[in-house]
C-alpha cells in the first residue's frame, strides 16, 4: 500500500503544536504579522495532528458505528442481529443489491458482534463434513486475533470460547480459548457455497453456528430479544455516518472507545500524543477548551483525513500484470495505521492473507481501462490456475462496485464450476458483454457494455511456491481476445 501512506501515519510530531520562530518574524517589526503567522502555524500543526489522530482511530470508530447499526434489531434479520447473536445470510445478492460494495457470490455469511465485557462467549460450530468455512474474529481495531475454520481447526464440530482482555476465570474442559484484545469483537463467518443449488446444504451448517454466554453453555438457552434504538440512523451506511461527523463528535466517540477498547500497551506513547490535542480515554473531548487556533485546525481534520484516505484507496496494492495485489498485512496491521484505516474504509472485515487474497483488475495487461466494447481472455497455462487449498473465483463489477446484470444471472466464474479446458490442459476465461458462443459459454464471465472491473478471490492460498502470498505466483494479465 504505496509507501505505507507515510504522509498520513501517526508520527512523533503529533503533539508539536508550537508556533513559528517569533524572533525571525519579529525582525520585520510587525507584531500583528507575528501573531498571524503564529496562529496559522498552530492551525496547520493542529490539522496535521488531527488528521493523523483520525487515521489512527478510524477503524475503531467505524467498527463501533457498524456494530450499532447491525445490532439495532429485536431479532436476527437481513445482515443484522442483536449483540451476542448470529445472523445467517441465506442467499447470494443479485444485480439489484446495492447495500454493500464488492459483494461475493462464493460464500454465505454468518455474522455476530460480541460484547465480552460481562463474560466470555462460546462459539459452537457443527461438523461441516469437509466443506470449507472460516470464522475470523476481529477485535475493535479490525485486527484478526483468531480464525477457526478448515484451514486452522479442521471441519469437525467444536467449541471455542472468546474471552475479553480482563477475564481471568477458569474454563470448562473441551473448550479452546481465544482471547480478544478488546471487549468489542466481530465474528464474520463465511461458508463455501457452490451456487444456489447448494443453499439447502449450507443452511443446515449455518443452523449449527451458535454463540452462547459462558454461563449458559451446556444449558437450555434462548437468546434475549434485542433492544432497538428508534433514533439511530438505520439507512445511512456506517462509513457515511462517520464521514459526516464533526471533529468534536468523532473525537468524543474515539475517546469513549479508547477507554472500553484500549490499544495494545506498546502504543501507550501514542495515547500521550492524542492527549496533546485533547483526546483522552474516557474523558469528554471539547473543542471550546482548546486554544482557538488549535480548535480551528482540528475542526477540519475529519474531512481532510477522509480525503487523503480515499485518494490512497485508489492506489491500494502493488500492480501486477494489471491487477492490484493487496499487501500481505491485512488483518494484522501492526503499526501500519494508514493501511489499517484504508482497509476499514473500503473493505471492513478483511481476512488474513492465509485465509483469502483478493487482487482486483481495473485495466488490461497494457494498462488500458477494461470496457465492454472489447472482448478479453484470462488465460491460465496448464497447472497454473490460482494455487489454493480451497477454491478461487473471478467476479465482475461495474464502476460503482456492484454486480452487472446479464442473461445468465452469472456474476462470477468459480473453480467449482464445470469449466472447459483446452486440449493442452490450459484454461481460458472469456470476459465480454455478448456470449462467446454456446460451446464457450461455460467459461463466460458476462461483462458490462461499459467500463468494468474484476476481483480474483483466492481462498486459502498455498503458502509454498507457487504462492500469491510470497509473490511467486502472479495473476495473468487480462488480454484482448485475438
Amino acid at each position: 500500500m504505496k509507501a505505507r501512506w507515510a504522509s498520513i501515519l501517526l508520527v512523533a510530531t503529533m503533539g508539536a503544536l508550537g508556533g513559528c520562530n517569533d524572533k525571525q518574524a519579529a525582525s520585520t517589526g510587525d507584531s500583528a504579522k507575528v501573531e498571524t503567522a503564529n496562529d496559522e502555524a498552530k492551525v496547520q500543526e493542529a490539522l496535521k495532528a488531527g488528521v493523523e489522530a483520525v487515521v489512527y482511530g478510524l477503524p475503531l470508530v467505524i467498527m463501533d458505528v457498524t456494530k450499532d447499526k447491525t445490532t439495532n434489531v429485536a431479532k436476527p434479520e437481513g445482515f443484522a442481529a442483536p449483540v451476542n447473536q448470529f445472523v445467517n445470510v441465506r442467499a447470494f445478492p443479485d444485480a439489484s443489491f446495492k447495500d454493500v460494495v464488492r459483494a461475493n457470490v462464493d460464500t454465505l455469511y454468518s455474522s455476530a458482534f460480541l460484547d465480552l465485557s460481562a463474560e466470555p462467549i462460546v462459539l459452537s460450530v457443527p461438523d461441516t463434513h469437509g466443506r470449507y468455512y472460516l470464522m475470523p474474529m476481529l477485535d475493535a481495531w479490525t485486527n484478526v486475533f483468531a480464525s477457526p475454520g478448515k484451514r486452522t481447526t479442521g471441519t469437525k464440530a467444536g467449541h471455542f470460547v472468546i474471552t475479553g482482555p480482563g477475564w481471568t476465570g477458569k474454563l470448562p474442559k473441551g473448550l479452546t480459548e481465544y482471547k480478544s484484545p478488546t471487549n468489542m469483537a466481530w465474528i464474520i463467518g463465511r461458508t463455501q457455497t457452490n451456487g444456489p443449488q447448494d443453499y439447502p446444504a449450507v443452511h443446515k451448517i449455518q443452523d449449527g453456528f451458535k454463540v452462547t454466554p459462558l454461563s449458559a453453555f451446556g444449558k437450555p438457552y434462548t437468546p434475549p430479544e434485542g433492544k432497538v434504538d428508534p433514533s439511530f440512523d438505520m439507512k445511512t451506511p456506517p462509513i457515511e455516518q462517520v464521514q459526516k461527523m464533526s471533529a468534536e463528535v468523532f473525537f468524543n466517540r474515539m475517546a469513549t472507545l479508547l477507554k472500553s477498547n484500549p490499544p495494545p500497551a506498546s502504543e501507550a506513547p501514542l495515547l500521550e500524543k492524542l492527549k496533546a490535542i485533547g483526546v483522552v480515554p474516557g474523558e469528554k473531548f471539547e473543542l471550546s477548551k482548546l486554544e482557538p487556533a488549535v480548535a480551528k485546525g482540528l475542526e477540519q481534520s475529519v474531512s481532510v483525513a477522509f480525503e487523503k484516505l480515499l485518494a490512497a484507496s485508489k492506489e491500494t496494492g502493488a500492480p501486477v500484470n494489471g491487477w492490484r495485489v493487496p499487501p500481505m498485512i491485512l488483518g494484522n496491521y501492526g503499526s501500519d495505521y494508514g493501511a489499517r484505516a484504508v482497509v476499514a474504509l473500503i473493505g471492513l472485515g478483511a481476512n488474513l492473507p492465509q485465509d483469502a487474497v483478493y487482487p482486483s483488475a481495473f485495466v488490461d495487461g497494457d494498462g488500458k481501462a477494461l470496457n465492454g466494447a472489447n472482448k478479453y481472455v484470462i488465460h491460465f497455462d496448464k497447472g497454473a490456475t490460482p494455487p489454493v487449498n480451497a477454491f478461487w473465483s473471478v467476479t465482475m463489477y461495474n464502476p460503482e462496485s456492484f454486480f452487472v446484470a446479464n442473461p445468465l444471472n452469472r456474476y462470477a466464474i468459480s473453480s467449482w464450476m464445470p469449466l472447459k479446458k483446452n486440449k493442452d490442459g490450459s484454461l481460458d476465461l472469456y470476459v465480454q458483454h455478448d456470449s462467446p458462443g454456446k460451446d464457450k459459454e461455460v467459461n463466460w464471465l458476462p461483462a458490462s457494455d461499459k467500463d468494468f472491473n474484476m476481483t480474483l478471490r483466492m481462498y486459502w492460498p498455498t503458502e509454498k511456491a507457487p504462492s500469491i502470498i510470497d509473490g511467486s505466483w502472479k495473476p495473468p494479465a487480462v488480454k484482448l481476445a485475438q
